[in-house]
């Protein structure tokens, strides 16, 4: 019997649609937008580079929101002839640009922040506790919309981690007032600025790594690709798996190919195609699946011919 290419993504289980973060996005831009306006003029006019430096970083991040806006909108495109998987990897290169965008942005807040350290200069410490405080309001606000969806996409995990560490540092910013109207030290501004950064830089590091891999094809992170051979293993009538793939399609969506080695000809194709469905999507959230049944002989002939399409 001839090898059979089957899939195994039907009655309504293919796929979990992703949540929409259209609301979201528009809410979160418009606020940081109107936030930068006024954190930069008060940066300027105080002579504040923490808040000149907040500014800044937070304009990168309604880059970085319209970003993943744009990378969400395109991930739900519907496939056609020339791009069969949709546009789902969009989400992941805006994930990877809102990451370099940042880190970018940050290295050059530290440069400016290191020039300014040698000669500080004094600005005003309660106009910079007072609109820090305003963008702790509007950070934590902008990232309470993104929280639910940061744990299942790595896209709106960019964004909820950008707001979220904007409030951080926008609380930073609030105590180095404190300690600027107590002190009056002029060299810590340049000194939170630099504090900004290092806080930026390692919780961007992770959203780049992971961007980087899963535009590279890597195995989405929670997923044990041990214990996805283990399961095919476990199908009724599977005697062996070969080939087997797991690759992102978009943030929130996984793929997996594998040829199954059956143990005879009597096995039941669709019990073992309905049981791999359930079990990838249950287990690992794999629900795109894409897998090829094949006999023990045609298998042994894959082998052989290794990689002349049998991968």
């Amino acid at each position: 019997m001839t090898h059979s290419h089957e899939h195994p993504h039907a009655h309504g289980h293919a796929t979990h649609a992703p949540a929409d973060f259209n609301r979201a996005f528009v809410i979160g831009i418009l606020l940081n937008t109107v936030f930068v306006g006024i954190e930069a003029f008060f940066g300027w006019r105080i002579n504040s580079l923490a808040l000149l430096a907040d500014a800044g970083h937070n304009l990168s991040d309604v880059a970085g929101l319209i970003l993943a806006w744009g990378g969400a909108i395109a991930g739900k495109r519907r496939p056609d002839a020339r791009h069969t998987y949709g546009w789902k990897r969009a989400s992941i290169l805006a994930a990877f640009i809102n990451a370099v965008l940042l880190l970018v942005a940050m290295g050059s807040l530290g440069w400016e922040a290191a020039q300014r350290l040698q000669a500080p200069e004094p600005t005003e410490g309660w106009t910079m506790m007072a609109v820090a405080g305003v963008g702790i309001v509007v950070n934590t606000a902008t990232a309470l919309l993104f929280m639910r969806g940061s744990h299942g996409d790595l896209n709106i995990r960019g964004a909820f981690l950008h707001m979220a560490a904007d409030a951080l540092v926008s609380l930073g910013v609030v105590v180095g007032g404190a300690l600027y109207l107590w002190q009056g030290w002029a060299w810590l501004d340049p000194v939170m600025s630099l504090a900004i950064a290092v806080v930026i830089v390692a919780g961007t590091w992770s959203l780049f790594k992971q961007s980087t891999h899963l535009l590279f094809d890597g195995v989405p992170d929670g997923i044990d690709m041990a214990a996805v051979r283990q399961l095919l293993l476990g199908l009724p009538g599977v005697r062996d798996v070969h080939d087997l793939h797991v690759w992102a399609m978009g943030t929130s969506s996984t793929a997996l190919t594998a040829h199954l080695v059956l143990q005879d000809g009597a096995v039941d194709h669709s019990a073992v195609l309905r049981e791999a469905e359930e079990e990838l999507g249950e287990h690992f959230g794999i629900h795109h699946a894409t897998l090829q049944l094949e006999q023990p002989a045609f298998a042994q002939q894959c082998a052989l011919r290794a990689g002349a399409g049998c991968s």
